[in-house]
């Protein structure tokens, strides 16, 4: 697409109305309701802190002039006492508005992790069949990359809310000072006419006619920019991958293959604010005379209340002193109205961010949760059995599973091995129930998996992943899960991981943060120690089903040994999957199932599958066999 029909295309989205006024307000509301679930203090602080900050100088303005009066009255004893009347009054009114202001932004800076916080917690709480879907990562980039342009969003909702609020409060403070200005008559019969109220009714139509344009203008200009999201989306998520190229991990291969020039060379070609980007003929073409006529017309409305209030007050309809008040209301009034249609437009263009995230968070949880407990057993006698289950994940055209029939023995330990795939790790989501078959049921002791508490359910598993994380922590609590736990089984685990030279090494002991992230005394384990970490976790939820995928992935042959000699101790009377691209590592293993093409194709001993010359693991462990002599 050239820059010519980009700038085309966006000028076009601008005058397009995505969404209706009452749509846009409805989106508006119901985001503030989820700020206030999680702010509940935000929107009471906005309201006091802008009708305080707001009221504030028209206070001041009224008290002006009542000094002003008494100066040219020439009465010295009430120009002493409204003065100490305007300190005293302001000054309360000033401190007031000070704390209420700094609630506020206490309140504001708290509130900063709130939009992210709502997103999160559904992404979390969702099905993971939908968490895991294209559809979910599109809607979830398109919220993230609006946000990070314009700050559109749920970001936005609170701004709008304290712009609407502050406009409000100007117009309602100026109007209460500047009514009067348009009903007193004039007495110089030269000048009467300023005082008819057909003239005061048709001038304030002008001042607001004006104040209604000054205020579009300027809304459209911002909207300009708010529009434009859909255009610098590539240049959005280079920006993000130019400034993580920092990152240590990246470093050789930055170095070897010249990966900055690279690097540089297309955030160049692709930079959103470049002056050759398409947005700088949006600003020349098209921003730049929207708010030069904003200018023209807050200009013309000021030199009519300027002209206005100075021909009546010259007409004797008030003292010089009034014509102060009248002159700061009215302005006061016209900026309000202005700002009041850029608050509303800016609501009316967030609407169309809000609806994006209304549509995640109104993905509905599909996913039958079951209400029966599992049963707490001390002898961890859990027995799950796989009866011709079948799985298609969600737009695919084949299934990734089919007609797998099998049972997982209590206290046996099963090796799952098989090509890349092969469906190993879609047989382990369905274990774990992070998907529900598309066929066939899965049974434990018996009855159908649904049938149970989802989250009861889950606890059933300790799991290792082979893309596991670790978080910013402490180590103890990365082992734990958990910001309290019990040091001495927190180390017996890491023991029987074989992470306890980690642990001696460690300079804080359990206390001791790993990677730099939150602290800069952090340590940063290898991927080998991080990958005994990770399974010290997963023994220390004990539960009675441990599942690990590829454990031992990043280890040398020394740690794998150690590991596989320690496997028996650390799954006693426990049931355990293992999951291995490396066969060799699956004689300890009780029984082994072998999936190819989506299907369980063999399953038996070791020794029993390799006497099956033409079967599918003999031929793997013969592929293989070179590697193990």
């Amino acid at each position: 697409m050239s820059k010519a029909s980009i700038i085309r295309k966006a000028m076009k989205g601008m005058s397009k109305t995505r969404l209706n006024w009452k749509a846009a307000l409805t989106n508006q509301a119901r985001a503030m309701k989820l700020w206030h679930s999680h702010a509940p203090r935000l929107i009471p602080a906005t309201l006091l802190s802008n009708l305080f900050q707001k009221a504030l100088p028209f206070v001041t303005l009224w008290f002006s002039a009542r000094v002003i009066d008494a100066l040219l009255a020439g009465n010295a004893e009430a120009v002493r006492r409204r003065v100490i009347m305007t300190l005293v009054v302001t000054a309360i009114l000033g401190m007031i508005a000070a704390i209420l202001n700094r609630w506020y932004e206490a309140e504001k800076e708290a509130g900063q992790i709130v939009p992210q916080k709502i997103l999160s917690d559904k992404i979390s709480s969702m099905d993971f069949a939908d968490a895991d879907s294209q559809h979910v990562a599109n809607l979830y980039s398109q919220i993230q990359q609006t946000m990070n342009w314009s700050g559109r969003g749920l970001f936005q909702v609170p701004e709008n809310l304290n712009q609407l609020t502050s406009a409000l409060v100007t117009i309602l403070c100026g109007a209460v000072l500047s009514a009067e200005l348009f009903l007193l008559p004039v007495p110089d019969t030269r000048l009467t006419v300023l005082g008819h109220p057909l003239f005061s009714l048709a001038l304030v139509i002008l001042m607001v006619l004006g104040a209604l344009l000054s205020g579009k203008f300027s809304g459209a200009v911002g909207k300009i920019w708010t529009d434009y999201h859909r255009e610098v989306e590539l240049g959005n998520r280079l920006f993000f991958a130019y400034y993580e190229m920092d990152d240590p991990s990246r470093a050789p291969d930055m170095r070897f293959y010249r990966q900055g020039e690279i690097m540089t060379r297309v955030m160049t070609e692709h930079n959103p604010l470049s002056d050759r980007a398409p947005i700088a003929g949006l600003v020349r073409r098209k921003a730049a005379p929207l708010e030069a006529l904003s200018q023209g017309f807050t200009l013309l409305v000021s030199v009519l209340i300027y002209l206005f209030i100075c021909l009546k007050a010259w007409g004797g309809a008030f003292a010089i002193s009034s014509a102060t008040q009248y002159i700061g209301a009215v302005t006061g009034v016209f900026s309000g109205i202005s700002a009041l249609l850029i608050a509303l437009q800016a609501i009316r263009s967030n609407g169309e961010t809000l609806e994006n995230i209304f549509e995640l968070l109104d993905i509905p949880n599909g996913m039958y949760q079951g209400s029966l407990t599992t049963e707490k057993r001390s002898d961890n006698r859990y027995e799950i059995e796989f009866r011709d289950v079948s799985f298609c994940y969600p737009g695919a055209s084949s299934n990734a599973l089919s007609h797998v029939s099998m049972k997982l023995k209590i206290g046996e330990k099963l090796a799952i091995v098989g090509m890349n795939g092969s469906g190993k790790t879609t047989f382990i989501k369905l274990l774990c129930r992070l998907y529900d078959p598309t066929e066939g049921t899965i049974l434990l002791n018996g009855i159908d998996i649904r049938k149970y508490r989802y989250d009861d359910y889950m606890k059933l598993f300790s799991i290792v992943f082979q893309d596991f994380q670790l978080f910013a922590l402490p180590l103890g609590e990365n082992v734990a899960a958990a910001s309290e736990y019990d040091p001495v089984r927190v180390k017996d685990c890491l023991e029987k991981a074989g992470a306890e030279n980690f642990l001696k090494k460690s300079p804080a002991g359990l206390n001791t943060w790993l990677y730099k992230t939150l602290n800069q005394n952090g340590v940063d384990p290898s991927g080998g120690e991080a990958q005994k970490i990770a399974l010290a976790r997963a023994l220390y939820r004990s539960a009675p089903i441990i599942v690990l995928d590829e454990p031992t992935a990043a280890l040398d042959p020394v740690a794998e040994a150690e590991i596989y000699e320690k496997f028996s101790q650390m799954v006693e009377g426990k049931t355990a999957v293992y999951i291995s691209h490396r066969l060799s590592s699956c004689k300890f293993c009780d029984e082994i199932a072998v999936f190819h093409e989506g299907r369980l194709v063999q399953q038996g001993t070791h020794d029993a599958l390799l006497r099956d010359s033409s079967g599918k693991y003999a031929e793997l462990w013969n592929a293989q066999a070179q590697y193990y002599t």
